[in-house]
């Protein structure tokens, strides 16, 4: 039965992953890797690791997918051209690839494979986990923060509508 899921999943996380970068549409194709990436968090939920599992739907599927969206607000991306059709050709593969994550999802609520044994020895609690993240590596971790910082005020400079920049004291003509 995992073994089926596992596939189910793989193949999920594939085809959401393909159509987001096919579309022309920045917002469905931010639906697809939000898509992807849940498949992708429940593989890693089936392959034991539920912290990751966890933290693939908080930072990617959640934090990371808005900021997206805010990205492509703020820049007014639109697509070139409107899709023609009925409205099933826009929101049936999205509809789909979410239905078959969702009976994957309750599958593995049912099945919960690595339940019936309990968590292994080896496995970090999220307390030692935290405690080797911020003690060993901090440095990589504030790296990755000013990277993040960074990019939150290119993404406000490039944004603006005003695009004249001027320095303090310097009168605006």
């Amino acid at each position: 039965m995992a073994t089926i899921l596992f596939y189910i999943l793989a193949t999920t996380a594939l085809a959401a992953t393909w159509m987001c970068i096919t579309r022309r549409n920045p917002v469905h194709a931010v639906l697809y890797l939000v898509n992807a990436f849940f498949a992708l968090a429940l593989l890693f939920y089936l392959l034991g690791a539920p912290l990751v599992a966890a933290w693939e739907v908080i930072i990617y599927a959640g934090a990371i997918m808005v900021l997206f969206l805010f990205i492509i607000m703020m820049l007014e991306l639109a697509p070139d051209q409107p899709v023609k059709g009925p409205g099933w050709r826009r929101w049936g593969p999205v509809l789909l690839l979410s239905a078959v994550l969702l009976c994957s999802t309750l599958l593995l609520i049912v099945a919960d494979p690595g339940g019936a044994n309990g968590i292994p020895r080896y496995y970090a609690s999220p307390r030692t986990f935290g405690y080797a993240l911020f003690k060993e590596y901090a440095l990589a971790v504030e790296i990755v923060s000013f990277q993040l910082l960074f990019a939150a005020v290119g993404a406000y400079y490039v944004g603006r509508s005003d695009k004249k920049v001027t320095c303090p004291g310097e009168e605006v003509p």
